[in-house]
């Protein structure tokens, strides 16, 4: 309940500023977005950091560094200039410390709202669509999904546990509804939202705290963005043009 509330305050705040991006291609809103907290970062590095004192650690730290390079042959000389170079290399990271905070909490709220947005396409109206149900254990025992009328069930609606997975495929009107899973007893429920707007799509993982029931998922579509070898989600292409921003601007704006 506490986080649904914190989630939904969040919502609040971000939604009429973010939400027009989900109108572009995923490509663009993630671009903007990076080059937004881009800016914001190497601001709070430039203004809340001693430059003229960061450059000059960033210059000893090199020089350091050339110094134990030529000390390979020189062990003891060389652990010298390594602690010297820790100690700089200390002060440099105390004077990072201060921008870190300041930007720690606004990219946490931030990662969560595109987590929420950015992550999984909707399912559109008479979309099929499927919900899996993951178990622990209880196989042979039936499991019975119960939908609004407006819910379609197209495969069957009792199915038997033979395995660590239970599907169905479904397809409805638009609309926010909850699927009810009966068994022994016992009724789950998990929400799933039907829509053609971006960006709009309920939670996709609901665990369960049960002896046979661990977790409900909806099987939205993940959005793909940049075609990386191992990894195309939101945060994989955040990372990436936040690199390249970041980059930019330091170099521009001669942050340390």
């Amino acid at each position: 309940m506490i986080f649904e509330s914190i989630s939904s305050a969040l919502n609040f705040v971000l939604d009429p500023v973010l939400n027009p991006l989900l109108n572009f291609s995923p490509i663009v809103g993630i671009a903007v977005i990076s080059l937004l907290v881009a800016v914001f970062s190497s601001l709070a590095y430039k203004y809340f950091t001693d430059q003229d004192l960061m450059h000059r650690l960033k210059a000893e730290i090199k020089e350091l560094q050339a110094e134990a390079k030529q000390l390979r042959d020189k062990p003891d000389e060389m652990m010298q200039v390594n602690k010297r170079m820790m100690e700089t290399n200390r002060k440099y990271m105390m004077q990072s410390f201060r921008p870190m905070i300041v930007t720690f909490i606004p990219l946490i709220i931030l990662f969560s709202w595109l987590a929420a947005h950015l992550a999984f396409n909707p399912i559109l109206p008479l979309e099929e669509f499927t919900v899996t149900v993951e178990v622990k254990d209880g196989l042979g025992n039936t499991i019975t999904l119960l939908t609004p009328q407006q819910i379609e069930i197209v495969s069957e609606a009792n199915q038997t546990i033979n395995g660590e997975e239970v599907h169905w495929t479904l397809k409805g009107e638009e609309g926010v509804y909850d699927l009810r899973f009966q068994m022994n007893g016992k009724e789950f429920t998990k929400e799933v939202i039907i829509t053609p707007n971006k960006g709009n799509y309920a939670k996709v993982e609901e665990p369960q705290r049960d002896e046979i029931i661990k977790n409900i998922r909806i099987n939205n579509e993940k959005i793909k963005i940049l075609p990386t070898p191992f990894w195309n989600g939101w945060l994989a292409s955040y990372i990436i043009f936040s690199l390249i921003f970041s980059l930019l601007l330091r170099k521009g704006l001669k942050i340390a």
